[in-house]
């Protein structure tokens, strides 16, 4: 086994000094993790595998700093195995079949290697298939870490041959057990007799989001410029104004391009669509302190108004439409308060997804029934010989018609006549239209009836 669990250097070893605090405080052992009781409480199956010398190929999934690269170092440790690591932003073919090369010496040695590959969703198809078989024939132990869904990141073939477990955000109580412990343990913050309100320690906490490392760095830098701010004989205090400097401008995990992003989008989408106001602006406000584009969002608006209020309240998209163009004439915050007056008054609105609905309808027919005809009633005769083959034949003006309706005209392919689409619901604006709807209908059936001799 490498010496990378060796005991950490002293304050005496001036390597200490370029050590981050957060690599400085990394558990020495399973029991010191913090957080993750799903994973590794007394019954849980990980701890259990452990328990029992068991190992298996792993995919760990879950944002950062929440001690992915922690637990597989541990787990080698704890199962005495060579733990060799690879970052799949840095390495390449040629990494890792010197690693490969490297585990199968050892398993002739009857040693087992634990293969950690870091941010392995940024492997290709051909790389992560690169593993397959040394994972079948045992020369390799795989953990792969992830905060991208292993779902849509990684091959079906490796998922098959690999647990995955689910990474949660570390809690506010472990935060802050995580930045006591630092205060307390650290061998460079230690000897300063740090002092850190608890209040004050909540917040940095708060603001670290889940993400332990995150913690770490923020509290090292407010450490450093509150022993720089001390006389001689001040105590080393982090006061309040020292950690708002540092985490002014600090937001909120947010991917724009991973999970997060996605989950909240789809928070406020359903959140509008659940007329809940308060969720939609919290979802809102969290999009924009992540830094998400507030025209990404007013787009997102736009399709809000028209798939899940449509024509209840056609109001909706007009000021949809609006929030977009003062975000766009305006910028922020103008533009941000107008989005969120949009999103309030949309998930305030009456609901109908009736045009959604009948739009996805009407294109499987299309897409089921090919290229039907346009009936010849309805094609426009421009031309003497178009009118010959009776083009626009037998087609009743509709404005010369009583009330304006041409009762028992048909304006769908012959095939499909009868087919019905849109149907209203009995809210808002579209229960007026569900009324105007049926009393249409009912001026057809009572024409087919005098006209046709049809029963309605």
């Amino acid at each position: 086994m490498s010496d990378l669990f060796a005991a950490p250097p002293t304050a005496a070893n001036p390597a200490l000094n370029f050590q981050p605090l957060a690599d400085r405080m990394r558990p020495q052992q399973l029991d010191d993790v913090v957080g993750q009781e799903h994973l590794l409480g007394s019954d849980k199956p990980l701890r259990l595998a452990l328990s029992c010398g068991q190992m298996h190929s792993m995919i760990f999934w879950g944002p950062p700093g929440t001690g992915k690269t922690t637990l597989a170092r541990l787990l080698a440790r704890r199962l005495d195995a060579e733990f060799i690591s690879l970052s799949a932003v840095l390495s390449g073919v040629k990494e890792i079949r010197v690693a490969i090369e490297r585990a199968e010496v050892l398993k002739q040695q009857a040693r087992r290697t634990l293969l950690f590959i870091d941010e392995v969703h940024r492997f290709n198809k051909s790389q992560q298939d690169a593993f397959l078989p040394h994972v079948e024939n045992g020369t390799i132990v795989f953990i792969g870490a992830t905060t991208e869904n292993p779902s849509f990141a990684l091959n079906n073939a490796l998922l098959s041959r690999a647990r995955v477990y689910k990474l949660q955000p570390l809690h506010q109580e472990a935060l802050e057990a995580v930045i006591q412990r630092a205060l307390s343990e650290d061998p460079l913050l230690a000897p300063r007799h740090l002092q850190l309100a608890p209040l004050l320690r909540q917040r940095l906490a708060s603001v670290a989001d889940g993400d332990a490392r995150r913690a770490l760095n923020l509290l090292e830098i407010a450490a450093d410029l509150a022993t720089g701010n001390a006389d001689d004989d001040d105590v080393n205090a982090i006061d309040g104004e020292i950690l708002q400097e540092i985490i002014a401008g600090s937001g909120r995990r947010f991917d724009r391009n991973g999970d997060d992003f996605y989950d909240q989008i789809s928070a406020l989408h359903k959140s509008v669509r659940g007329s809940d106001p308060d969720a939609s602006l919290y979802w809102l406000a969290r999009m924009l302190d992540g830094g998400c584009d507030p025209l990404y969002i007013a787009r997102r608006v736009v399709r809000m108004a028209s798939e899940d209020i449509g024509n209840a309240d056609p109001r909706g998209l007009a000021i949809a439409l609006d929030a977009w163009q003062v975000q766009e004439r305006l910028g922020s915050p103008e533009g941000e308060l107008a989005i969120a007056q949009a999103v309030t008054y949309l998930a305030c609105a009456a609901k109908s997804n009736a045009i959604y609905t009948a739009f996805k309808a009407a294109r499987a027919d299309v897409a089921a029934h090919g290229s039907l005809e346009v009936p010849l009633h309805l094609r426009n005769a421009p031309t003497r010989l178009m009118k010959e083959m009776g083009y626009g034949k037998s087609y009743r003006y509709a404005h010369d018609e009583p009330e304006a309706f041409a009762a028992g005209e048909c304006y769908l392919p012959d095939s499909i006549a009868q087919q019905r689409y849109y149907y209203p619901v009995d809210r808002g604006l579209e229960q007026k239209i569900g009324e105007k709807l049926n009393y249409l209908r009912k001026l057809n059936q009572d024409w087919e009836k005098q006209h046709l001799g049809k029963s309605p």
